[in-house]
């Protein structure tokens, strides 16, 4: 297996991009394998690493599909429905919690 090219942070080369990156421009690596690494040290602990692909060979993003749409809306319901009382909580429910606020803390909400 041969060596990807390593940059310090801040100067790799015109042309590629992170993955976030990319996606800013409407573009993703489109199955492309990573050209480069850069790294940025860190004090006490190993450098963090972000992967670099080619502009030059990335994809558009898919456009999204109502069948994608309505899926993703179906779980950000769920996600916002307490599983208690069954009602939308108007924000996304904790998993520390488990429940929306009302549920889990019952005797701060009499006192208000």
């Amino acid at each position: 297996m041969a060596a990807i090219p390593v940059y310090p942070w801040r100067l790799a080369p015109e042309g590629l991009a992170t993955r976030r990156q990319l996606r800013a421009k409407g573009l993703r690596p489109g199955g492309q394998d990573v050209a480069a690494q850069v790294e940025r040290p860190r004090r006490r602990r190993g450098p963090l690493v972000a992967y670099l692909y080619s502009i030059e060979h990335a994809k558009p993003v898919r456009p999204m599909t109502p069948a994608k749409r309505a899926a993703l809306a179906k779980a950000n319901t769920a996600r916002r429905t307490c599983p208690e009382c069954r009602r939308d909580a108007g924000y996304v429910i904790p998993a520390s919690l488990g429940m929306c606020a009302t549920c889990a803390y019952p005797e701060e909400q009499r006192a208000a």
